[in-house]
């Protein structure tokens, strides 16, 4: 038998040659890994001792003749192919460890230059890897270290099972494919280009989806945007709730006021900021004190041990926090179903594409992350808001777009009051929010009311204004925008358009 190792990922690939050659398996190498082995003393031939001919173009050719890609494509059950091989005085190779160039780390950085990202562009591996995969049947292609030991393991046994075979096969091609996905998507330069290429390693099976007749998986690198401190595996709903709950407090950057967000269903039912983690907690908690059993809760600071304390009182599924105080980590970690999760960098993205999957295909679009600017703030009633106004507004706004549509946020400067979402009426959604405040015992005297889209009657404007709001804030658009308007100002109502919609489906 002979093997061809050429690897970007040297992990444990001499151990693994070392066990290929105590099995009398022939090693072939090249460049960095031959140097690898040799200096692990194994007796490694390069490529160019079995081609005849030298690497060339700064190694840019070098697996790419016949003595190499015959090797791997010629079929062991036919004698022609094997004559052949004879004829020329080539032999097959028999196994194929292959990984590729880094592409996608390398244009990931920030600084990365299109000339660094072409020459990180694998063109003989993805070739040895096609040629190794299309033939399994007779050869086996590696990509991942962690397939080592189960290769390893079936050569001792005297045979590879085809199942083994053909999930490795299948491996190759898959990580062709995500290569190769990168490169497209690099290139084509914007994220809505003609052909939408993208391809994720399975992360981890899931105990099952929504629900529990529905299996499912995780695909990606959600891994590392959290790292999860404590608590049993994430469910499906879970990971859907934690990306939801990192969306809205990013909203909220640390650098301003503390700021605690508790969502459920991917909703928010509380938000709060005040000088202390505690402070916004508790206007979080007061906004709708039933809905929390079985949140989550999204912090913009490190969580401290008074907060932990406060949370520790109910149910919680999951906190996420920039970082934990050891002392709320003793506190916390007492409860074995609570989930912890520190969150490693931003999880949202301006240029982000964002894919739903629909029948025969995906919805894509660029995600909804631009805050609000002030050349979108636009006053369109006799009066203007009051600074306090403004500011509820402005924490309203920066919340409404976190609530699946219909969506009315009815809020305070800082802390929501009141949240309706999902209605099929505008009006409902209001109606529903004012209902949830009234439950908790709150006034909604003098608070604004943010609308992820355009009222297109006034009958939603009245029925917020007597429901105690003073200000709101809605994209406008609607034909009837001059009654909505006048509404408010018959009112001595404040009102602002913004011009951009936040619906969320």
């Amino acid at each position: 038998m002979r093997a061809l190792l050429s690897v970007y990922d040297k992990s444990g690939v001499v151990e693994f040659a070392r066990s290929l050659h105590g099995l009398g398996v022939e090693l072939i190498s090249t460049g960095n890994t031959w140097r690898l082995l040799h200096e692990a003393g194994l007796p490694a031939r390069t490529v160019s001792e079995v081609t005849g001919f030298p690497e060339i173009l700064d190694g840019r050719v070098k697996t790419l003749h016949p003595a190499i890609h015959a090797g791997l494509l010629a079929r062991r059950d036919l004698p022609a192919h094997l004559a052949q091989l004879a004829e020329h005085g080539l032999a097959p190779i028999d196994v194929l460890v292959v990984n590729l160039y880094p592409f996608a780390a390398t244009v990931a950085r920030p600084d990365a230059t299109l000339a660094e990202a072409i020459e990180q562009i694998d063109i003989g591996g993805v070739a040895l890897l096609r040629a190794a995969a299309k033939n399994y049947a007779h050869v086996l292609p590696l990509t991942d270290p962690d397939d080592y030991p189960t290769v390893l393991a079936a050569l001792r046994e005297g045979a590879v099972p085809e199942a083994l075979r053909r999930r490795l096969a299948a491996r190759a091609f898959a990580h062709t494919a995500a290569y190769d996905a990168a490169i497209a998507a690099y290139l084509a330069g914007e994220p809505l280009a003609a052909h939408l290429t993208r391809s994720w390693l399975q992360a981890q099976t899931l105990r099952y989806g929504e629900n529990p007749h529905q299996p499912a998986a995780l695909y990606g690198d959600f891994q590392s945007y959290f790292r999860q401190l404590h608590g049993k595996e994430l469910s499906y709903n879970n990971i859907l709730d934690a990306a939801a709950a990192a969306e809205l407090i990013e909203e909220f950057p640390g650098d301003e006021a503390a700021t605690v967000a508790i969502i459920k269903h991917t909703n928010p039912c509380g938000v709060g900021s005040a000088p202390t983690l505690r402070e916004a907690w508790e206007g979080a908690f007061a906004t709708d004190r039933d809905a929390p059993f079985g949140g989550i809760v999204a912090v913009n600071r490190p969580l401290d041990a008074d907060l932990a304390a406060a949370i520790a009182e109910i149910f919680t599924e999951i906190i996420l926090a920039p970082s934990f105080d050891p002392a709320a980590l003793a506190i916390l970690q007492k409860k074995k179903n609570l989930r912890l999760l520190q969150v490693l960098r931003p999880v949202t993205n301006r240029g982000e594409l964002l894919l739903r999957s629909v029948p025969g295909g995906v919805l894509a679009q660029i995600a909804d992350r631009d805050p609000l600017h002030d050349e979108q703030w636009r006053v369109v009633t006799r009066r203007a808001p009051t600074p306090a106004e403004e500011q509820a507004m402005r924490f309203g706004w920066r919340v409404v777009k976190h609530v699946k549509s219909n969506a009315i946020v009815y809020a305070g400067p800082d802390r929501t009051l009141g949240i309706g979402a999902g209605q099929m009426s505008r009006v409902d959604s209001s109606r529903l929010a004012v209902w949830k405040a009234q439950s908790a015992g709150l006034s909604l005297e003098g608070s604004v009311v943010a609308s992820d889209a355009l009222f297109p009657f006034a009958d939603g404007v009245e029925a917020a204004l007597a429901a105690g709001a003073s200000a709101i804030i809605q994209p406008g658009g609607s034909v009837r925008d001059d009654e909505v308007i006048a509404a408010a100002d018959r009112a001595g109502a404040a009102m602002v358009f913004t011009g951009r919609r936040h619906f969320r489906h």
